[in-house]
Order: C-alpha cells, then sequence, then structure tokens
C-alpha cells in the first residue's frame, strides 16, 4: 500500500472538510470513514458506533466535565478576578506583567489535571476574558495559552505517561518524578520568551503601577487566599491518596461552589450559566474525542502507523539521528493522531530500535511526551487548537500561527533534552538511589 497516497487522502479530505465547514469532530469522524471504506476491508458503520461509544462511555474522561465545571464557575464569578488582583502587584515588575498568568496558571493546574485539554479550558475560561479586558494583545495571549496548556501532559500526574509506563514496562512513578525538571523548563521558556517579546514591543503592554509599596501587595495577595485554598485541596487529595483525579475533580467543584457562595458572587444565574457552559465545552470536546479515536481505529487498520515506524527502524541511524527521525515522525503523526493513540500504536515497533540504540528509556519517555506535546499545537489535528477554536471561535490557521514561537521553543527544549539528559534522568536516578 501506498502510505503517501493515505496520507494525502487524510489531509486532504480534513482540510476540505473543515473548509466546508464541518464540525471538526465530524471532519475527523468523516476522514477515518473514508480511509477504513477506501483502504480495508471492515465495516465502517460498524466500527465507527463501536469506536464512539467506547470513546463516549471512557471513565477516564469523567474528570474532565468536572474540571470544565470548575473552571466556569471561576469564570463567571468573582474566583478569577481575585486570582488576578492576586497576582498582578508581584508580576506587575517582570516583563510581560500578567501575560504570565497564562503559564503559571498551566503550570499549576497541570499538576491537577494530568490533561492537556483540561489545563487549556480552565485556565482559558478565566485568563482570556480578564487579559483581553485589560487590553493584552490577542495574539500573545492565545499563543501563549495554547503553549502553556501542552504542560498538563508533561507535568505529573500525566495520563500520557501512564500509558507509556504500561507499554515499555518502566516505573510510572519515576516517570512522573522525571518529568518535573522538564516541565519547569518548559515553563521558565514561555515566560523568557514572554519577557523577551513584552522588552521588545514594550509599547504593546498595558501600563500598571509596578511601584507598589510591599505592604500593599500583602494586602492584595489576600485575594489569592481562596484560590489557593482550592488549588491545595484539588492537589491534596490527589497527591495524598484521598481521592482519584475524578474524585479531586468534584472536590474542586464543591470547592468553588462554596468558595463563591462565601464571597456572595454565586447566584441561581451564574450557577446555571457555568453548568450549561462547562456542558457545551465538553460536549464539543467530547465530538473531537470521539472522531480522534475513530480515526486512530481506521489508521490502526490501514497500518499507517506501524509501516512508519518499521521503516524508520530500517534506516540504521545514530543516536542522535534517530532521535531527530523520531521528533519529526511523532509531530507529524500528531497532525492526525491523538497523543494516547500515538503511544499504543507505535510502541511495541519502535521500543525495540530505542532500547538498540542505547536510549534510557525513562529519558526516551520524557523526549515522547515533549514531542506529542509539539503535536497538541500543530494542524490539522492539535487537539489544543481546537479546543482553542471552539471557545474563542477564531480559525486554526490563525491559532496556529500565533502559536509558532511556543512551537519552536519546544523544538529547542527537545534538542536541550537531548545534549542535557540529566534533565530527566537525575531525579528518577536519586528515587533509585534513596530505594524507592
Amino acid at each position: 500500500m501506498n502510505e503517501v497516497l493515505v496520507i494525502t487522502m487524510l489531509v486532504v479530505s480534513i482540510v476540505g472538510f473543515l473548509a466546508c465547514g464541518v464540525w471538526v469532530g465530524l471532519t475527523l469522524a468523516g476522514a477515518a470513514w473514508l480511509g477504513m471504506e477506501l483502504f480495508t476491508a471492515r465495516s465502517a458503520g460498524d466500527a465507527m458506533a463501536i469506536t464512539i461509544w467506547g470513546a463516549a462511555s471512557s471513565w477516564t474522561l469523567t474528570a474532565l466535565p468536572l474540571f470544565l465545571w470548575m473552571g466556569e464557575i471561576l469564570f463567571r464569578t468573582r474566583l478569577s478576578q481575585d486570582l488576578f488582583s492576586g497576582l498582578a502587584p508581584w508580576l506587575n515588575r517582570i516583563p510581560g506583567r500578567l501575560l504570565h498568568t497564562n503559564v503559571i496558571g498551566c503550570a499549576i493546574f497541570a499538576a491537577v489535571s494530568g490533561s492537556s485539554a483540561a489545563t487549556i479550558a480552565t485556565i482559558g475560561k478565566m485568563t482570556i476574558p480578564e487579559l483581553g479586558r485589560r487590553g493584552y494583545p490577542q495574539d500573545k495571549v492565545l499563543g501563549t495559552l495554547a503553549g502553556a496548556g501542552t504542560l498538563g501532559l508533561m507535568i505529573p500526574p500525566s495520563i500520557i505517561m501512564i500509558v507509556y509506563g504500561v507499554a515499555a514496562d518502566v516505573s510510572i512513578s519515576r516517570l512522573f518524578i522525571a518529568g518535573v525538571f522538564p516541565g519547569l523548563m518548559l515553563a521558565v521558556l514561555f515566560m523568557g520568551y514572554i519577557a523577551i517579546w513584552a522588552l521588545m514591543h514594550p509599547a504593546q503592554v498595558p501600563e500598571s503601577d509596578a511601584h507598589m509599596p510591599l505592604i500593599e501587595k500583602i494586602k492584595a495577595s489576600r485575594n489569592l487566599i481562596p484560590v489557593v485554598i482550592l488549588i491545595a485541596a484539588v492537589l491534596g487529595a490527589i497527591y495524598t491518596g484521598f481521592a482519584t483525579a475524578t474524585e479531586a475533580a468534584a472536590i474542586g467543584v464543591a470547592g468553588s461552589l462554596v468558595l463563591s457562595l462565601l464571597q456572595g458572587s454565586l447566584t441561581w444565574r451564574t450557577f446555571t450559566e457555568s453548568l450549561m457552559g462547562a456542558t457545551r465545552l465538553y460536549c464539543m470536546i467530547a465530538l473531537i474525542l470521539a472522531g480522534a479515536q475513530f480515526l486512530t481505529l481506521s489508521m490502526g487498520y490501514i497500518g499507517l502507523p506501524r509501516a512508519l515506524a518499521e521503516w524508520i527502524g530500517s534506516l540504521g541511524l545514530s543516536q542522535f539521528g534517530l532521535i531527530v527521525a523520531l521528533m519529526v515522525f511523532f509531530v507529524i503523526l500528531g497532525c492526525l493522531l491523538d497523543g494516547i493513540s500515538i503511544v499504543v500504536l507505535t510502541m511495541g515497533v519502535l521500543l525495540p530500535t530505542v532500547q538498540a540504540a542505547g536510549i534510557d528509556l525513562i529519558w526516551f519517555g520524557i523526549f515522547l511526551v515533549l514531542v506529542i506535546e509539539m503535536a497538541q499545537i500543530t494542524p490539522p489535528v492539535g487537539f489544543n487548537l481546537f479546543v482553542l477554536s471552539g471557545m474563542t471561535g477564531k480559525e486554526l490557521p490563525y491559532l496556529a500561527r500565533v502559536t509558532l514561537p511556543m512551537f519552536a521553543l519546544m523544538v529547542g527544549a527537545t534538542l536541550l533534552l537531548y545534549f542535557v539528559p540529566e534533565l530527566a534522568t537525575w531525579l528518577p536516578a536519586q528515587m533509585r538511589t534513596a530505594g524507592f
């Protein structure tokens, strides 16, 4: 079978459907149906029904609508404004000022959700309207949010790491701890980019009082207490083992309702609007997930991921050449598949090649998460771009363009991870030495 023909057909069909105004989830499902009808003997309709039902009934997704509802509550009550008023005095001296809340918020929430979609949707509900109201450039707001939202995959707990740990038979706890430094490195790179951009374009950064006395900053920080309590409750429930991610999300919803009620900003109208807003956003994300799952099944039957992986393994590349080839391969594959599907479909073929090249499997897991993060902001199936498009109504080409600097930073982070592998291996080594 001509893999180039299959890839061309899938890309052309996806772009064509999107150009005609077809919903993203239906676009992915339509491309998958065409692929199965043209290149496999399996009944496309039967496969579609089973796959969409499986995607819709997944228990692991139950945390997502709850986290989205928590974000809607924060957005529609005074809690999100309190978050900004508490952070503003401390960020005013940093070039870029409140643009950094995108990165800081995503880094914090990534440690709660483990999901890129939940991270970008929840933080975006708070930061997009607030930063827009304060006069920050929309392209920078959306670009930094899309990039920072990928931290949901790197900073533990991470769903992708769990899937890779099972597939590669490596310690998931060591994978989690290996992702700490790379996740922080990415956050620092994103904030560094914001600072450099702000220094080069000072006129585009809204003015604010950067000389507030320390005592005034501390007083303003009292506004952070409710949000900090909420985050601590959710994080504490997860890391103490008191609750699963889904149960912690429920705690977050209950906590945000209680806090907003105590503040007097929760009314019946804001309650119903937050519930309906979360429902609409989750339905949009769930439809995209269902379409992506069907596309994954279609490509699995066609055999495209396995064929491409086998081809890379047969090239006989050096270790660095193999890493570069795999980075390109995963980014291209990420244009068509979601992250979990990439891991499931390719690890069986690629892991022997990776081990033969002398690459540490813990390090490779972090590398894999990093390049899958890059694929999250790469069209035509960049999931973070889809979520942002659904939230803002912006077209995918515009979102891809404003996110390009973040993509370039991720490429740089991947190279830095290769040349300084201790970023991913030092903490797990200390963990092993300590007997964990």
